[in-house]
């Protein structure tokens, strides 16, 4: 793979040196009888820095398919109407991994739309979803119009096959695809994981501001891959699923659509090792705001507003003085869903479990259970490491976000209890209380 982020990269398979055209883009004939195809992530009048396409030189061009039918969506939804808004605070147990010996579910048959808000017609707005699937998929491959996919394994490994090449992805590792990107997902054994997808953005690095030039995802740490390509005919017919305004169509086609020989641009699908983030924490005093933790973002048109962050908990130190440590008590103008990689989360060590995930609404109070509060409030402050073997996240957006009939109901994984972890809070109030003499 090649590193980088946001980079012109180009790269063609070893077997066929050569095959990027030199000097242009679009010959009158390509190197080895390829077809020139470009693929646009943004307006063609874009800013230049904001401006992502890559040309892609392949054995067959993607028109060459029959018409696109609509296919069943499964649990996938945009319809954030279906059930009555629910303000309350939300936590759901480790969700259920299909078993190979009672159904096979591969990749997008087992995705299941959690929450969400927006509209993939006007390009504005996200989706939370989770993949939990047992097998590999098989002469099919997924294709996502309506916008970017970043995909958090909690669980098993995904070989994801790209038309720009392979990535190996685990978990503590993430992976982006973006809008339009064809790929198919190979996994090995029962396999679980959470994605983000935003409309109308792609994700990018965040402003480092006062932090300077260095620090939290560094660029040169996120991986592309090479291009690999297979020329196969499959007589039986290669399915192309696509996501196109919140609903599934597939088409079919007789090669495989992963013909591309060569490519070069500046929009391809990447991933990121989430250890290799480069943590900026509090060394005085107070808890900093979570936005210190932020890996990508996916940015509004309101400077400072994001659609969507992706914000992760790594292992880090603990050296604040005269401060409650953990997460404070918190009322939010963004939404916040959280997911639990692997673990303990420092703030709730029960109940918030890897494969599960937590949802706090705009305006919904929440913070650290009573064990948490009344342990962080007594103990003797010293340096310690934090969140040792854990890694939490948070997918934070701006959006007001509906539960779906599934995340609500259908799931059967919504812990009914989680409002009891804050119960046991009690009054600490001393009227009569008088600071210590100095």
């Amino acid at each position: 793979m090649t590193h980088g982020f946001g980079n012109e990269f180009a790269s063609e398979d070893p077997r066929c040196p050569s095959a990027l055209p030199e000097g242009q883009n679009n010959p009158q004939v390509c190197p080895y009888g390829l077809y020139a195809e470009q693929l646009s992530g943004s307006a063609f009048t874009c800013p230049r820095p904001t401006n992502k396409r890559s040309w892609l030189y392949r054995i067959l061009p993607s028109v060459r398919h029959k018409p696109f039918t609509a296919e069943p969506c499964g649990d996938l939804s945009e319809s954030w109407n279906d059930v009555e808004p629910n303000p309350n605070q939300l936590r759901w147990r480790p969700f259920n991994i299909p078993k190979a010996s009672e159904k096979k579910v591969d990749f997008v048959s087992g995705l299941h739309t959690v929450c969400g808000a927006g509209d993939s017609k006007s390009r504005n707005g996200i989706c939370i979803h989770l993949y939990a699937c047992n097998t590999s998929m098989t002469d099919r491959c997924f294709q996502n119009s309506d916008g970017d996919f970043l995909i958090v394994p909690q669980q098993g490994k995904l070989l994801v096959t790209t038309e720009f090449g392979k990535m190996m992805v685990e978990p503590n590792e993430i992976c982006v695809i973006q809008q339009g990107m064809r790929f198919s997902v190979d996994v090995f054994g029962e396999t679980r994981g959470y994605i983000l997808e935003v409309y109308g953005a792609h994700f990018e690095l965040p402003d480092l501001g006062p932090i300077g030039a260095n620090g939290l995802a560094n660029p040169r740490d996120f991986l592309v891959p090479v291009a690999w390509y297979e020329d196969r005919t499959v007589s039986a017919g290669y399915t192309v699923i696509n996501k196109y305004q919140g609903k599934m169509f597939s088409c079919q086609q007789d090669f495989s659509p992963f013909n591309v020989v060569a490519w070069h641009g500046n929009y391809t699908p990447y991933k990121y090792n989430l250890e290799n983030f480069m943590v900026i924490n509090c060394v005085a005093y107070d808890h900093a705001d979570p936005s210190i933790f932020t890996v990508l973002t996916a940015k509004s048109t309101r400077p400072g507003v994001a659609i969507a962050d992706f914000v992760i908990f790594p292992p880090r130190w603990g050296v604040a003085d005269h401060t409650f440590r953990p997460p404070y008590y918190h009322r939010n103008c963004m939404s916040e869903f959280m997911g639990l990689i692997k673990g303990h989360y420092e703030a709730k060590e029960e109940g918030f479990q890897p494969g599960g995930a937590s949802l706090h609404s705009i305006m919904t109070p929440h913070g650290p259970d009573v064990d948490c509060f009344e342990k962080n409030s007594t103990a003797t402050l010293k340096p310690e490491r934090v969140a040792e073997g854990t890694m939490a996240f948070m997918f934070e957006s701006s959006f007001s976000m509906a539960v779906t009939k599934w995340g609500l109901d259908t799931c059967n994984r919504v812990d009914k209890e989680y409002y009891k972890c804050w119960e046991p809070l009690r009054s600490h109030f001393n009227p009569k209380w008088k600071p210590a003499s100095k």
